[in-house]
């Protein structure tokens, strides 16, 4: 497994990188840089919140209602999709308001940003991955 500095490097690195890809992408499209850059590290922050939060109620919901947290792929589905309509809840309005578009225009923007980022985090972690490869004589379970 790898250390806590190497998950650090690897989720910072992940959002650092995302973060300039997609203000790029925006750009190209005639949206202003240093304004979907802001729009987007607010984002970063909030999203990584919501994941603390979200992941805290879903687990003592879980808790409560099947006495465990272990999910079963019926779980999985649920926890993804009520993540991601949570994140909706607050991102689309707060993307229409901020780049003067409809809500529309951002409801269409945020599930661009959505299938970007799937196909972004397969290839980010494969490419790290094969940069930054795991001794596997020193696991370490942290």
């Amino acid at each position: 497994m790898r250390t806590a500095a190497d998950r650090i490097r690897h989720a910072i690195a992940f959002e650092v990188i995302g973060l300039i890809l997609i203000v790029s992408i925006l750009s190209l499209f005639g949206f202003d840089a240093a304004h979907t850059g802001v729009l987007g590290v607010a984002f970063s922050i909030l999203a990584t919140g919501w994941n603390y939060i979200y992941n805290l109620w879903f687990d003592k919901a879980m808790v409560k209602m099947t006495g465990r947290t272990e999910k079963k792929q019926k779980h999985r589905i649920l926890h993804a999709v009520l993540f991601e309509l949570g994140l909706l809840w607050v991102t689309l309005p707060a993307i229409a308001w901020w780049l003067n578009i409809s809500l529309w225009q951002a409801f269409l923007m945020d599930i661009g940003l959505v299938a970007f980022y799937l196909v972004y985090a397969y290839v980010y972690n494969l490419a790290y991955d094969k940069v930054f490869p795991i001794n596997e004589g020193k696991l370490v379970t942290q």
